[in-house]
Parts: C-alpha cells; sequence; structure tokens
C-alpha cells in the first residue's frame, strides 16, 4: 500500500485495533465453560452463563477439586463434567485461579502421536521454503483441516504467506502480501505468551461471563483457551470463507516472526492436547528457521568479510584510497551492491556509477552531515534528502569522521506487490471493516529502490575499516613529518639519527658508509642583506640542489639552520668525494631568490666511516672536517 489514503486508512485501523478490548472481552467461546475460583475459600467467584448455576458456590465438585490441585494450562486433565467429558485447563493465579473447561473431541486421543514422526522428518530440511512447505504439509495431514498457511511477517508490521498446503478446489495464496491490520499489535503481543489461539465457529455469538463482584468485562482472558474472538476478526474470517481455524506462533529470540495458520470451510475442532503438541512442530519449525538463518548469515558474512579484505589490502601498502576504491578491477560498487557510490576524501569528491551531480552531491553531503542515512524509499522516509538528489531512490550515508564520508546510491525500480484482496478502499464496506474479497490483487510501487537488507550492516562496517585505514594514514603522515624538515622537505636530524645508525650497522666491506657535513658560508649574512624570507629561499634551493648532486640512494637531511648532512652508503672514499665535489659545485651557483641574484658557497666535510665508528663520532669527525674546510678558505672540502 503505497498511495497516501491507504496508508491513512491503514493506519486508522491500527489505531482502532488498538482499542479493542481483546484480552478482556466479557466472553467466551461456545463449546466451554469458565470458572473463576477464590484460591483462599474456593468460592466461585466468576462463570460463564451457560455454568450461572455455580457462581457464588463453593466448589466442591471432586474432579475438579483434583483438577485445580494437579492440573496446568500445558498439561490438560480430562474429566466427567455436567453431562460429558471435558478437558481441564488450569490457570493459576495470585488470588484467583481460572478453569477453563473444554468439550473433549472424542476419536482424536491418538492423533497427536503423528507429530512425533513429523518433527523427525522437518529436523532433516536444511533448506528455508522447503522446510515451510514440509511442515504446513504435515500439520494439514495431521489436523484435516482444508489449508494451512505459514505466515512471514516483515520490518513494517505486513506478512507474506509463504507456504499454502490447500484443497485441491480452493484458491492459492502463496506469496500474497497482508497488511499489518490483519494480525494488529496487541494480537500479537499476545501470540507470544499463547502459543496457540483457537476460534471454533465465526459464527459463535459466545457466552458472556457472570461475576459476583467484579466488572465481567474486565477479567483478563490473555491466556484463555476459550477467549471470545473479536467481531472485526470473525467477520474477517467469514469473508475469507472459513468456519473455523487454528494458528500457532512462529518465536524467535522473544519476536513474534510469523505463524502457522490452519483454516477449514467447516466447523472443526481440534482437542488441547493436539494444539500443545503442534506447539511442539511450531517451535522446532522456528529453532531451525533460525538456525539456517544463522547458518546462511555466517557463510554470507564470511564471503563479504573476504571479498571486503581483498578489496582493501592494498591500502596497507599505500594510502590511495580512491584508487583502491574506484579505479580497479574490482571496485567497491563489486562489495556494496548498489548503482553508484560517492566518496568524499578532504575537499574532493570521487565518485563511480550513476551519481547525482557534483553539485547535488556537496549540497547532499552538507545536509547529511555526520548522520547514518540508509533507506530504500528516500522520498518518503527523507523527503529533505530526496528534494537534493531527485534522481536517488536509495541511499545509504556513511561517516567516516572528519567530514568525510561514503554515500551508495539506488535507482528507482518499480516493483509488483501481490495482495491478499486489495487492501485499498475499494474493497471494503468502510475503512474500518475487513476486506471482502481476498482474491490476489497486485500493486505497482513506484519511487522506491531494491530494498538494502544486510548491505546496510555491511557498508557500516566497510566504513569502520575506511575509517581505521584513513587514521593509519593519518598517524603514518604525522611520523612522517615527524621525520622530515619543515621548511625545505628533507630528512630532518631525527631520521638522519637512525638512518645513520642503521647503515653503520648494515655496513659490508669493501664499500662503506661515509657521512657529508655541508654548511653554508656566511649565511648569516643573507639573511642580514636580504632577509629572513629570502634566506629560506635559498635555504629551500640549497636543499633541492644537494638532493639532485647526490645519489638516488644517497639519503640527504637538514640537521637544522644552514647545516645539512648527506649519508651515501656502499661508497668508497673516492666516490663520496665525487658526491661532495659536485654539492659545494652546485651550491655556488647563483641563487634567484626574492627578486635578488643570491651567491651563497658551502664548505663541506668528509668522514668514511671504519670498523669501529659510532654515528656519533662519524658526526663529529665531519663536522670537525667541515670546519678545516672553511679554515682552509671556505667554499671547498675537506677529508
Amino acid at each position: 500500500m503505497s498511495d497516501p489514503e491507504s496508508i491513512a486508512q491503514e493506519q486508522l485501523r491500527l489505531e482502532n485495533c488498538a482499542r479493542e478490548p481483546i484480552r478482556t472481552p466479557g466472553r467466551i467461546q461456545s463449546h466451554g465453560v469458565v470458572l473463576g475460583v477464590d484460591n483462599r475459600t474456593r468460592e466461585i467467584v466468576y462463570v460463564s452463563e451457560n455454568a450461572g448455576g455455580l457462581l457464588g458456590h463453593t466448589l466442591e465438585d471432586p474432579n475438579l477439586l483434583a483438577a485445580l490441585e494437579t492440573g496446568s494450562a500445558i498439561d490438560p486433565i480430562r474429566i466427567p463434567f455436567a453431562d460429558g467429558l471435558y478437558d481441564v485447563i488450569v490457570h493459576p493465579g495470585t488470588t484467583r485461579t481460572l478453569i477453563e473447561l473444554e468439550e473433549a473431541v472424542v476419536g482424536m486421543e491418538y492423533v497427536r502421536t503423528a507429530v512425533v514422526g513429523a518433527i523427525q522428518r522437518l529436523s532433516s530440511v536444511r533448506d528455508v521454503a522447503e522446510l515451510r512447505r514440509a511442515a504446513a504439509r504435515e500439520i494439514k495431514a495431521i489436523t484435516g483441516f482444508d489449508r494451512v498457511m505459514v505466515y512471514h511477517f516483515f520490518p513494517d508490521g505486513h506478512g507474506e504467506v509463504v507456504a499454502d498446503e490447500r484443497a485441491e478446489d480452493m484458491e492459492p495464496y502463496l506469496g500474497l502480501h497482508f497488511p499489518a491490520s490483519d494480525i494488529p499489535t496487541q494480537a500479537r503481543q499476545l501470540y507470544i505468551t499463547k502459543l496457540s489461539r483457537s476460534i471454533v465457529r465465526t459464527d459463535d455469538p459466545g457466552i458472556p461471563l457472570l461475576a459476583i463482584a467484579d466488572d465481567p468485562t474486565a477479567i483478563d482472558l490473555s491466556e484463555a483457551e476459550l477467549r471470545a474472538v473479536s467481531p472485526y476478526h470473525l467477520q474477517y474470517m467469514r469473508n475469507m470463507g472459513q468456519a473455523s481455524t487454528v494458528s500457532f506462533s512462529l518465536i524467535m529470540d522473544g519476536e513474534l516472526i510469523g505463524m502457522i495458520t490452519c483454516a477449514h470451510r467447516e466447523t472443526r475442532r481440534l482437542p488441547v492436547l493436539l494444539r500443545r503438541s503442534i506447539e511442539v512442530v511450531a517451535s522446532q519449525l522456528a529453532m531451525q528457521l533460525d538456525a539456517i538463518g544463522q547458518i546462511d548469515r555466517l557463510k554470507h558474512d564470511v564471503e563479504v568479510r573476504e571479498r571486503r579484505a581483498a578489496l582493501l589490502a592494498p591500502l596497507f601498502a599505500s594510502d590511495d584510497m580512491v584508487g583502491t576504491l574506484l579505479r580497479g578491477e574490482q571496485t567497491v560498487l563489486d562489495l556494496i551492491p548498489a548503482d553508484g557510490v560517492a566518496l568524499r576524501i578532504g575537499d574532493e569528491i570521487h565518485t563511480r556509477g550513476a551519481v547525482p551531480a557534483q553539485s547535488e552531491l556537496k549540497r547532499l553531503i552538507v545536509t547529511v552531515g555526520e548522520t547514518q542515512v540508509a533507506t530504500h524509499m528516500l522520498e518518503r522516509d527523507r523527503p529533505d534528502l530526496a528534494a537534493l538528489v531527485p534522481d536517488a531512490a536509495g541511499l545509504i550515508s556513511v561517516s567516516l569522521g572528519a567530514g568525510n564520508c561514503v554515500m551508495f546510491f539506488r535507482n528507482e525500480v518499480t516493483r509488483v506487490v501481490d495482495w491478499l484482496g486489495d487492501p485499498g478502499p475499494d474493497n471494503r464496506p468502510d475503512p474500518l471493516s475487513p476486506r471482502l474479497s481476498f482474491s490476489s490483487w497486485q500493486e505497482s510501487v513506484a519511487g522506491t529502490a531494491e530494498p538494502w537488507g544486510t548491505v546496510v550492516d555491511e557498508a557500516a562496517q566497510l566504513g569502520q575499516e575506511l575509517q581505521g585505514a584513513l587514521l593509519r594514514r593519518a598517524e603514518a603522515r604525522l611520523a612522517e613529518l615527524a621525520m622530515h624538515d619543515a621548511l625545505t622537505g628533507l630528512r630532518n636530524r631525527r631520521f638522519f639519527a637512525d638512518n645513520l645508525e642503521r647503515a653503520l650497522q648494515e655496513r659490508r666491506r669493501p664499500d662503506s658508509v661515509s657521512l657529508l657535513f655541508v654548511d653554508l658560508d656566511d649565511f648569516k649574512g643573507i639573511n642580514d642583506t636580504y632577509g629572513h624570507d629570502a634566506g629560506d629561499a635559498v635555504i629551500v634551493e640549497v636543499g633541492r640542489r644537494l638532493v639532485a648532486s647526490s645519489r638516488t640512494a644517497d639519503a640527504v637531511a637538514r640537521l637544522g639552520g644552514d647545516e645539512f648532512v648527506v649519508v651515501c652508503e656502499h661508497t668508497t672514499p673516492q666516490d663520496a668525494r665525487s658526491i661532495a665535489d659536485r654539492i659545494v659545485a652546485a651550491v655556488g651557483v647563483p641563487i634567484a631568490a626574492r627578486g635578488a641574484l643570491i651567491t651563497v658557497t658551502a664548505s663541506c666535510g668528509i668522514v668514511t666511516a671504519d670498523d669501529a665508528t659510532t654515528g656519533a663520532a662519524l658526526l663529529e669527525a665531519a663536522d670537525a672536517a667541515m670546519y678545516r674546510a672553511k679554515a682552509g678558505g671556505r667554499n671547498r672540502v675537506a677529508i
């Protein structure tokens, strides 16, 4: 139901159903008797009208007294009562005990033995659809009802007939959907604590309750087998051509996930012990569905994790997140099935597939902010966002922190929903009445995308890993910055010290490690003459020339001020001298800085390590050699 009028009327029906006193109808069904007994005095304080003569009397019937002492709701006791046999169901209370006497169904005492075989056969089924079909087939054979259906409930409350075993002349209902108001919220709550519900006759007016002092319509019959039925629901059943029904709960983790409903075109009643036995079958079915679902989810989760790990593996060797997610042979769209994806990293938005225009994306990202969004009905759920991206019907937005995010888009897909009768106003005498016809009716639903399902959680997990990758990248950059000189971009003193010690430990004969210590001559005069901005420009250019004059494997670092060092591995003293000469010559070429042509020279000291040399000793020796070069006239090399 997608049109506004149908949605509004469905909400009206749900509100009306919520007001129905289904727990306290003040009546019972006509195939039994109800007694309310005071626990202390044994006085019968309320009765159904068909036992009105007992009201106000003390309970004296020995069979009932024995049932009161030993009976329970789960384990009825059969006794003679009045002019027949009855199954006694006892519901102990704090101050009163509710006793139900349900007319025995003679001839079906041993039908429940077939339940054992049904459970054994169902236990070997591993497919969800086949398990539902098999359960409906087994229960139809046990109960003899014309039709047995299995319902599945969706998160929005509406349901679907997912199994339908029926007599050959009955209209098929398999695959048909029905609105939430068919089984409203308070009825579903009852099905969580009351595992079955028998409605024996849809034309049953019921028998009223009588009480000494209580208001009969205030007596809670929530757990009673004989509790009378909502007139709305009885009309619903009659419109479906049902004379009798029995329904059983399918409960998973305390939630009603579906039901098994048996329907018959003539009056048919199951004995209470058989209903209890089928409750066990329903519990078995729910547990198996849960187990199959968990196994399927586990397999799917493992597959998704493996594909996600394969996609993100390059991020451990590279920080190219955009290339990894959007440009490779396998992209993030192979992991998160969508029509398009937008990835915002910093100030840039990168896309792949069918996505809104950049201008629309920018407005969307600003509006969404850090909010997590997941919907396949964007226009209905977030009309404010739908107005920004009119071509998108489904959206998942996952924040990656610090203003970064990833968004997945799905286009509109027109879906056809098969309903168990037209749920709209044309199939009802008034908005609150049940549907008149339950023949299959199709609705085309536009403006929605394919539902995301488990993709929502998978996108969130991907987001967590991407956020971790961004954090690792930021930490790596901070670590890298800690090893670099802020002005020149060269390695700094910290890196130099670590790198020199490593080089000394790894050196091999006959090659050795040489250290060049470079200091600019009279750099203070440049700062005084041209200013510090020009001085900084000279330092940057000198650093560039040192790198250009060194070998690719050599490590150039700025110690601070106008002092530089070069670590040359796998060199001979002659190689080191050649590199030093190139450096001194390159530095001496005039430098254009801040509109001036500035000439600066450098003095360089060279030291080659021997076996006993430490990093600190090597640096001290190179520094001394540099000062010898200065003392020798500057703009030269000293060894």
